[in-house]
């Protein structure tokens, strides 16, 4: 099992990937959910920096520091570095936001690394629906120095339009010219999980595939 299939295991084990009815924040209808907040151990942590890290490191390549914004994407930038660094022999710097600028002492907006004139950044964020945190992070880096955005990591891609035609990935990549590489999609995952059991336990039955093929063909790019 690659370690994509055994990250799809271990989200159904932790509650973050859940099945289902639910209603997401644009109030759109939909069979499957993906709650990052719901990691709360340091096992969990550390299992999900040893995921990220085997992603970023096959992207990594040109990249010089990592950046996570907050907030979740502070712990998952730590845990990823931390894992690059223990599990791949990867030194790599990363840095964070504040919400909001620090007015004394040595002040700024980012916690850690900071960013030099041509450096190149990957950010590292769980999911993306509107795409918002990036349409902030990347001013906001370059408000700091010339810096170019290249990449994104996230957990899991929907493979959903947004308000028009275009997936929040494919606008990115439009307006910013950022790569999105996603650790799995929702096809890697109804393929894995279909009538596979975790824990003994049928995640996606013949049901369940027909309700999230049904919501793709709807709602899917």
């Amino acid at each position: 099992m690659g370690y994509q299939e055994d990250f799809i295991d271990f989200m159904v084990r932790s509650g973050v990937l859940t099945f289902g009815d639910f209603i997401t924040k644009s109030g759109r209808k939909t069979p499957y959910f993906v709650n990052t907040g719901n990691y709360q151990t340091a096992e969990q942590i550390a299992k999900l920096g040893q995921y990220y890290a085997a992603c970023i490191a096959e992207h990594l390549s040109g990249i010089d520091f990592l950046y996570g914004p907050a907030y979740k994407g502070i712990p998952l930038v730590i845990a990823a570095a931390t894992s690059l660094y223990r599990d791949h022999n990867i030194n790599i710097p990363y840095c964070f936001n504040r919400k909001e600028a620090k007015d004394h002492g040595e002040g700024g907006s980012l916690i850690g690394y900071k960013p030099q004139a041509g450096d190149h950044a990957m950010i590292i964020e769980d999911v993306i629906t509107a795409g918002t945190s990036v349409k902030e992070s990347v001013p906001l880096l370059k408000s700091i120095a010339d810096v170019s955005v290249d990449a994104l990591i996230i957990s899991v891609d929907r493979m959903e339009k947004g308000d028009g035609d275009q997936t929040a990935i494919q606008e990115i990549a439009g307006s910013f010219g950022i790569t999105t590489t996603p650790i799995v999609t929702i096809l890697d995952i109804v393929s894995h999980l279909h009538n596979h059991p975790v824990d003994g336990r049928i995640i996606i039955d013949d049901a369940m595939q027909a309700q999230i093929k049904k919501h793709l063909e709807r709602y899917g790019a």
